[in-house]
């Protein structure tokens, strides 16, 4: 899960942010019907678990924008 993404992003910016690390299986960003704009989270399914580890340790915490986001594994 990733939190606090600027709501100008789109499924593609987080899917080209998260290739980086290794294959995705799903990338779902959560969008407000009403606006069409995202509501600022979304959920990445990565087909290694080393890759999806590798991920939240390098941008949890970083910067996109001036957003400050959040990344870990969903409940």
């Amino acid at each position: 899960m990733i939190l606090n993404l600027p709501r100008s992003f789109s499924e593609n910016d987080l899917a080209k942010l998260l290739k980086k690390y290794g294959n995705i299986k799903a990338c779902n960003l959560v969008m407000d019907t009403q606006a069409g704009k995202s509501k600022g989270f979304g959920f990445v399914d990565m087909v290694q678990e080393l890759d999806a580890k590798a991920a939240i340790k390098a941008l949890h915490g970083s910067t996109i924008g001036e957003r400050k986001i959040r990344v870990k594994i969903a409940d």
